[in-house]
């Protein structure tokens, strides 16, 4: 019988101090101090600060665009309980409010809010309420604490993973976080059917680089060679309507113009940790509809025409131009449902690595 198990039928068993807190209500909460009176919350299964030597493994999973990071305490839950991780792992999904007009969350007394559009959390945006922070910042925030051996002596390796909008916020905080090099701890990254990237250069793909299956519903493909003029090979080129399409090659979806936390580094930097550090990219078989938010603006459709298009042809690009080794994993029979791609058997050596 399990600990968990045994904690759960005998909670009053010395063993049992450190059970995890595995509902999303208040119960299982912490305020995360960023600074004078700045803070956030996030729901997690332990306590941050509260020594605990049976933690091996971090699970940080950003919410999407609902900034619901309730449910996302859930999926993770899920996820692990299916992993068998639960008593080994912290599993913490941070809320990054916004009290914005399009978002519209409801705040307590110092908590951060970030733009809901244009400098937004989700790629780093500057706070609204406080000027000294970004959402990157609060992330680089949580890991820090994670790091620290005189809490988690026993942590190896955390995970930072996003589905949607997470995935984007994942997609552009991996590239960028100046604290990846400093833990001391394995930080790996998982970018789950975001409807962006954040691309390193001036090419976008064209549909050489994604499976016939990978487009939109009823597209029937050019004949071989027509779509480019002929040739062969992948089909990363200049982009032929950058004249009509002038945003496309802009943050967040390009390196020009950038602001918030990634303004502070230099493009061959952003370029440099992108391609050195472990990313799988995480796509939906199905997630080949323009649903749950999804980007048709022109700068997100010069990367492709669905979500897995734009997933297998960036990954693509980043191993064949910039030298990185990042995995993508199609999940059969997932579309553009969080729940079902993190409870995935594929995706639980990912998210729970041994």
């Amino acid at each position: 019988m399990s600990k968990l198990v045994l904690c759960v039928l005998l909670p009053l068993l010395p063993l049992c101090a450190a059970t995890p807190c595995t509902t999303a209500n208040p119960s299982c909460t912490e305020w995360v101090a960023l600074g004078g009176s700045s803070r956030s919350l996030i729901y997690r299964t332990y306590p941050l600060d509260t020594r605990n030597e049976q933690i091996t493994r971090a699970l940080v999973m950003i919410h999407g665009s609902g900034r619901d990071a309730d449910h996302y305490f859930s999926t993770a839950l899920a996820a692990a309980f299916l992993g068998n991780a639960l008593e080994d792992t912290v599993v913490i999904a941070p809320r990054i409010a916004s009290a914005a007009r399009g978002c519209g969350d409801t705040l307590t007394a110092g908590e951060v809010s970030y733009s809901c559009s244009g400098d937004s959390w989700r790629s780093g945006g500057t706070a609204l309420n406080d000027s000294k922070l970004t959402s990157f910042d609060f992330i680089d925030h949580l890991l820090r604490k994670l790091a620290r051996k005189d809490i988690f002596p026993n942590l190896r390796n955390v995970v930072v993973a996003g589905h949607s909008a997470g995935g984007q916020f994942v997609n552009r905080y991996e590239m960028a976080n100046q604290v990846n090099d400093t833990l001391g701890v394995t930080v790996t990254y998982v970018v789950a059917n975001p409807s962006s990237y954040a691309y390193l250069d001036e090419t976008r793909p064209d549909a050489r680089d994604w499976p016939v299956s990978a487009g939109a519903p009823g597209y029937v493909p050019a004949a071989q060679g027509q779509e480019d003029g002929g040739g062969s090979g992948d089909g990363f080129g200049a982009f032929r309507d950058a004249r009509d399409c002038t945003t496309y090659n802009l943050w967040p979806y390009g390196l020009q113009r950038r602001s918030g936390y990634t303004a502070r580094l230099t493009d061959e930097q952003l370029k440099k940790q992108l391609a050195a550090r472990p990313v799988t990219y995480m796509l939906g078989e199905l997630d080949v509809l323009p649903l749950g938010g999804f980007d048709s603006s022109c700068p997100a459709m010069a990367q492709g025409p669905t979500r897995l298009a734009r997933g297998l042809a960036f990954s693509k690009r980043v191993n064949q131009a910039f030298g990185a080794h990042h995995r993508a994993i199609v999940i059969p029979l997932c579309g553009h449902n969080a729940r079902c791609m993190f409870t995935a058997d594929p995706a639980l050596p990912v998210l729970f690595p041994k």
